[in-house]
């Protein structure tokens, strides 16, 4: 039986990993150490984060996804929550390894291959230094288009690398220049701007969409809706599907909530103060999904 592959954004989601906050931020002491060199927004409340992300879970599994926790692990710090980083992807020949643009989050790469490696599941490739890769810019527009940021976080030989990995399994992969935005400290992913919601649907926030990009939206029959200006802060284009037109948001985007219900989906929010916007990542950063179908 199948245990991995997501050449998908979309399909149904079988298998994710998370990593709890007492496992990520382990105590009060490690918090107040960490959070302001981490540039979080503010401090996060380790009691409260415990419970978001307990009924963060609690959405998953409701929604059939089968749901592994991390360990904790000295290495790590705070950001090694946000799961989805430290893999590039996981392909239907198996699993190919970020190196982080994020200094801080160096270590996360090998901690949680540590953990693939015990369930049995086949890493097939690492990117390797000079090459950066971070899995928040690796966008797949479908099982054999797979789009990839080149931001502070993902450079040109990180993007050649895995563009080597992706040959084999016969998958075009283009490169898309992020801009500037706040510069080099803060975290502009190209999920940062668009999550697909199914095959032919995305949210996107149209103000950073690069041009040539939008127009390979357009050109593949992908509808877009618009984030507004007053909640991308908050978030409200990081959104995470569990199926086609299923999608898991944080609270507080509600003009964003109801466009994506107008265009068919199916929407459920979860509060995220302490998980998601002190550390400016949503549900998308807070999952490694290992298994898609469809």
């Amino acid at each position: 039986m199948k245990t991995y592959g997501c050449q998908s954004m979309v399909g149904t989601l079988n298998r994710a990993m998370v990593k709890r906050p007492q496992e990520s931020y382990i105590d009060d002491g490690r918090i107040d150490a960490q959070w302001e060199a981490l540039a979080y927004l503010g401090r996060p409340d380790l009691g409260q984060a415990i419970e978001e992300h307990r009924r963060f879970v609690i959405l998953l599994e409701a929604a059939g996804v089968e749901v592994d926790c991390l360990p904790a692990d000295d290495q790590t710090g705070l950001d090694s929550m946000y799961t989805h980083d430290p893999v590039a992807s996981v392909t239907d020949q198996g699993v190919i390894l970020s190196h982080m643009g994020k200094e801080a989050r160096m270590e996360e790469v090998q901690a949680i291959a540590d953990v693939f490696e015990q369930q049995g599941i086949p890493i097939s490739g690492r990117i390797e230094p000079p090459g950066m890769i971070e899995g928040g810019d690796v966008v797949w527009l479908n099982k054999r288009l797979v789009t990839v940021g080149l931001s502070y976080r993902t450079n040109g030989e990180g993007i050649r690398q895995f563009q080597g990995f992706m040959k084999p399994l016969e998958v075009e992969v283009i490169a898309v220049p992020m801009v500037h935005w706040d510069g080099p400290g803060a975290v502009l992913h190209l999920m940062s701007i668009i999550s697909m919601l199914d095959k032919d649907l995305a949210i996107v926030y149209d103000r950073l969409l690069p041009i040539p990009f939008r127009e390979l939206l357009l050109a593949l029959g992908i509808k877009t809706v618009p984030v507004p200006d007053e909640e991308y802060d908050s978030l409200g284009c990081n959104v995470l599907a569990v199926g086609p037109r299923h999608c898991l948001i944080r609270s507080g985007n509600s003009l964003t909530v109801q466009r994506m219900r107008d265009a068919g989906c199916r929407v459920e929010e979860f509060d995220g103060d302490n998980i998601c916007y002190k550390g400016s990542g949503g549900p998308t950063c807070l999952t490694r999904p290992v298994l898609r179908q469809g």
